[in-house]
């Protein structure tokens, strides 16, 4: 990776009286951010203005422990140095190539005032975009461990009446498998991050965390005031929070602010508030698309387990090289090659899986070789059922045996219900964790750091939360997190994802990074099928998600016969890139309507994607992305005259068009429908 950095920094080592520090405030490069940090009845707190109104009121800083006194109150606040930082960095692969950093950042130190003498710093970096703060416990005499049970991070929103949150409760049984709601703030008991707010002045923010590594995850939970919501830790199986030896930093808490809903989908955030990569040169993490054998199991007509049904038979694999090859897609992912499938995984009982042993009918040096042969490579796929112990104690075996094969790209899968991982403790009895605890996050980077020394990817299923890791591991390409395609399918029956989830992603789920959400799927109504299912969208929709919802690996689901239905509409789905040169959020209503427009890398094409939810729109989308002076061919993928996802969700028309960057594209588009557009420069 190449990295294009200058750095304009000012380092002001300040010892400051207690007189002197009552209040502290940092802004942001353009002024209309500004973060206050203060003490009050010897409590630290800080509050958050923007564009010269408050935005977060005081709220409460600190951390609770077992074992020493919490560093919540009798704490003095005082100034310990201040940071000036423009850099511009280079991702490897990604939504946009090169990403502009530039901060200010504030340390202040929470000391007790009470012996004993202990110290708590916290450092803010302020950027156009959003806040970030973590807490950061320096090394201090007589003390080398600290157990973490609280967070007492308050976001205490100035003006809640008139405030919309867009979220999903926190801890649940299905992770973050659920349908987004749009709630009156007051209304929010418990949520998972991120969680994306909507001021009725057209202010909107979002809360979530980044660089999460060796610490808990947390949601947000209402304590003490409807309109206040606080960071909950999320705890191990003994109640700990973080196992901490000092010196010790957390993972970033972070604001993202914007005067409208674009404007969050344009923010960076996220991703500055992470480390530079660590692994060097990552030029063998490929995007692309792939295909697989999946959705037949989603769709039951195959089985993951062995028996006359079992999906992942050579033949069935081959055919899917097959139409790989055929229509230039990098990869075909097998699920269920491996034995273990056959006892009730999804519950994990009576289930062991190997990770190097295959079922008879699934030869993997022949269909490596034919892989090959044809261009495509085998993607892997390692399912725990939530017994993260097991695979932890096979993971080298595992990963040696797929690069073996010459295998570039893995799957992971933690299908188990929330705090159902299961580890192993020093006395040998089993203990069940959460996914977003410290010890999952210790599990997933164990699992990409050891895929990386095999110049192997990840693609993280029922993952731990996306916190911007990709920055600092490239390899990690894409993971899960949210209700995706599979909800559309057989098993869902009636319970599938209603026609806005896909847009209520965009401002939610997709904040925090890549999802593998498996778009492009022709078959919408499942009309040989005995089953309620069906795909709320039109078929436009689906050509759509390929733009709209970033992953830099896409998948291709279905069944070849479907996509070679409509062969006018596939077509741009074999076009779409996933790597781009750059990306812009160009319209959008939060829950409603997006817009975006990205370039392909290394090329002067643009692309340009566009979804709605339950109602239809006319979208005026003007094309000043483009370059000046250039014309291009707009080739149009739009929702018919009469398209609607519920009843004629197969209505749809592609034309082309000669377009500049003075010109305005004006389409229709359905309830549940879409706008897939590539323009060509001439």
């Amino acid at each position: 990776m190449r990295f294009i950095t200058i750095f304009l920094s000012t380092l002001l080592l300040l010892p400051v009286s207690a007189a002197q520090a009552r209040e502290i405030s940092v802004a942001s490069p353009d002024g209309k951010l500004q973060v206050t940090v203060f003490e009050r009845a010897s409590r630290p707190y800080y509050r958050v203005d923007f564009d010269g109104k408050p935005l977060l009121r005081e709220s409460r800083l600190g951390l609770e422990f077992r074992d020493i006194p919490n560093l919540t109150e009798t704490i003095e606040v005082a100034e310990v140095s201040r940071n000036q930082i423009e850099s511009r960095w280079e991702q490897p692969w990604g939504e946009q190539r090169r990403i502009h950093d530039h901060h200010n950042e504030l340390l202040v130190s929470l000391t007790r005032t009470e012996a004993p003498k202990l110290e708590l710093n916290v450092r803010f970096r302020v950027f156009d975009d959003g806040i970030g703060f973590r807490y950061e416990m320096p090394a201090q005499r007589g003390l080398t461990r600290a157990n973490v049970v609280g967070d007492m991070s308050e976001f205490g929103f100035a003006d809640a009446a008139d405030i919309e949150a867009l979220h999903i409760d926190g801890q649940n049984r299905d992770r973050y498998e659920l349908v987004y709601r749009s709630v009156p703030l007051e209304s929010v008991h418990t949520a998972a991050t991120p969680i994306t707010f909507r001021r009725s002045d057209g202010v909107h923010a979002s809360i979530h965390e980044a660089a999460l590594v060796d610490w808990a995850g947390f949601t947000l939970v209402q304590r003490h005031n409807p309109k206040t919501l606080r960071a909950q830790l999320t705890p191990w199986s003994d109640g700990i929070a973080v196992k901490a030896t000092l010196p010790f930093k957390s993972s970033w808490r972070t604001l993202q602010v914007a005067d409208s809903a674009v404007g969050l989908l344009n923010s960076h955030l996220i991703l500055n508030l992470n480390e530079p990569n660590q692994l060097g040169d990552v030029s063998w993490v490929n995007p692309g698309k792939y295909t697989g054998v999946w959705w037949e199991m989603h769709r039951q007509e195959y089985t993951w387990g062995s028996g006359d049904n079992h999906g992942a038979t050579n033949e069935r694999v081959k055919a899917r090289i097959d139409f790989a090859a055929d229509y230039g897609f990098d990869g075909v992912l097998v699920e269920g090659w491996n034995v273990g499938w056959d006892g009730n995984w999804i519950d994990n009982e009576g289930v062991d899986f190997s990770f190097t042993e295959t079922y008879a009918d699934f030869d993997m040096p022949m269909l490596s070789a034919y892989g090959a042969e044809r261009g495509v490579k085998i993607i892997g796929h390692h399912e725990t059922s939530g017994n993260v112990a097991l695979y932890e104690d096979k993971l080298e075996d595992a990963l040696d045996y797929y690069a073996g094969h010459g295998v570039e790209q893995i799957k992971t899968g933690y299908v188990a219900w929330a705090k159902g991982l299961r580890r192993v403790d020093e006395k040998g009895f089993s203990r069940y964790e959460w996914h977003d605890g410290q010890w999952s996050a210790n599990h997933h980077l164990r699992v990409i750091k050891e895929a990386a020394e095999r110049k192997i990817a990840i693609n993280a299923h029922e993952p731990i939360k996306d916190t911007g890791l990709r920055r600092t591991y490239p390899n990690w390409i894409s993971r899960e997190g949210a209700r995706g395609m599979e909800y559309n399918s057989v098993g869902a029956g009636a319970g599938v994802n209603p026609p806005d989830h896909d847009v209520t992603l965009v401002y939610t789920r997709m904040l925090s990074g890549p999802m593998d959400f498996t778009p492009g799927v022709f078959d919408l109504l499942y009309p040989d099928l005995d089953t309620p299912a069906r795909v709320k969208s039109t078929l436009v929709h689906q050509l759509a998600l390929y733009v709209v919802l970033y992953s830099p690996i896409q998948m291709v689901p279905d069944y070849r016969q479907f996509y070679e239905r409509y062969p006018d509409a596939f077509q741009f789905i074999r076009d779409v890139p996933t790597d781009w040169e750059q990306s812009i959020a160009l319209q959008g209503v939060m829950a409603d309507h997006v817009v975006f427009a990205r370039q392909e890398r290394d090329s002067s094409d643009w692309y340009l994607g566009a979804i709605t939810g339950n109602e239809a729109r006319k979208l005026d989308v003007p094309l000043d992305f483009l370059d000046a002076g250039a014309s291009y061919t707009a080739q149009i993928y739009r929702d018919g005259k009469s398209a609607h996802w519920d009843d004629a969700p197969y209505d749809y028309v592609i034309e082309e068009k000669r377009v500049d960057a003075g010109d305005v594209l004006k389409v229709r588009v359905a309830a549940g429908g879409g706008l897939a557009v590539r323009f060509i420069r001439n």
